[in-house]
């Protein structure tokens, strides 16, 4: 997202503050920030690699990872970039339409990356609960339509976020104590009456969290109880191993997303700068960790993108 030095009277722009209270520690908090951004480009871009150049990883639940690499990786790059700006350059300044699209496609992004998990948590439960009927539930084709299904549901639902924020009149102090235009905080700079805006966004926060976690625990309900119909041991082991990831990938998500949500609105006894490093770390550990939970999780991933590994570093490997 494009920064500009702008003052913040200027009437076309925002200014993100940063980190309020440690603008002297900019830098030093810049450093975590970059490595886990890079760490995170690096283990999506490898992991859409190998499923791509792998015919034989061409499976649902490896494309669901993919959908999953290109949503982190869409939904942090909408944000990190313009935050290192502004803690290497001291860049502030954000027009307001740059504003407003960031806000679009951070949220969005987090919307559809809810839709994954939830359809990944199908897959889980056909894989385990109808294994003989998985490749006719779930062909590459259903996989596609339920990743468009997600990002429609993503841009129905967000687009009247930076609408109804576009039609506000802004007051002249148009500073946002943040490093990055989240909803509520754009939200509180108008001179209007945001009641709608606040509503929308909490509604919005609770029925995408809500439904999609109800469906989360409905498919795991259902695997619990043909797990325990197991009577071997291994094949016990073996069906529960297949859902730690996705778990592990969820227990990340989830509950940041809901302090995030919630610290805006009624965590006013929370120090600004926990809640905006908190927030920051929330689009950029899900990131980083994922590929690294499903490249450890996984044996058939772990072992071609060990293989890629190795040729890439072998001497006169290619």
């Amino acid at each position: 997202m494009a920064a500009f030095n702008l003052t913040p009277s200027d009437p076309s722009t925002f200014t993100l503050t940063g980190i309020p209270g440690l603008e002297a520690a900019h830098i030093w908090i810049s450093i975590p920030f970059t490595m886990f951004y890079i760490i995170g480009l690096l283990g999506n871009f490898t992991l859409l690699f190998v499923v791509g150049k792998e015919r034989t990883l061409h499976k649902p639940m490896y494309l669901l990872l993919c959908l999953l690499a290109v949503t982190e990786i869409g939904t942090s790059t909408s944000i990190v970039p313009n935050a290192l700006c502004i803690l290497w350059f001291n860049l502030k300044g954000i027009t307001v339409g740059g504003c407003l699209t960031q806000m679009f496609f951070l949220h969005a992004g987090t919307v559809m990356h809810s839709a994954v998990l939830v359809t990944m948590a199908f897959d889980r439960y056909v894989a385990i609960c109808k294994p003989l009927r998985y490749t006719t539930i779930l062909p590459n084709s259903r996989i596609a339509k339920l990743g468009l299904v997600g990002l429609i549901r993503a841009v129905l639902f967000i687009l009247p976020m930076p609408l109804l924020l576009s039609r506000q009149p802004f007051c002249a102090n148009r500073i946002i104590p943040h490093t990055y235009c989240d909803h509520m905080a754009v939200a509180k700079l108008s001179c209007g009456d945001i009641t709608v805006n606040r509503m929308y966004g909490l509604v919005i926060a609770f029925v995408v969290n809500g439904s999609d976690l109800t469906l989360i625990a409905l498919s795991y309900s259902l695997i619990i109880r043909a797990v325990l119909r197991i009577s071997s041991k291994k094949a016990l082991q073996k069906a529960l191993n297949t859902c730690t990831a996705h778990i592990c990938v969820m227990l990340i998500s989830y509950p940041s997303s809901f302090f995030s949500t919630l610290t805006h609105r009624f965590g006013q006894g929370i120090a600004p700068h926990v809640h905006i490093i908190l927030a920051n770390l929330y689009f950029l550990l899900p990131t980083m960790f994922n590929p690294i939970i499903y490249g450890v999780k996984n044996k058939e991933l772990r072992e071609k993108m060990g293989k890629y590994t190795c040729r890439m570093y072998s001497p006169g490997g290619h």
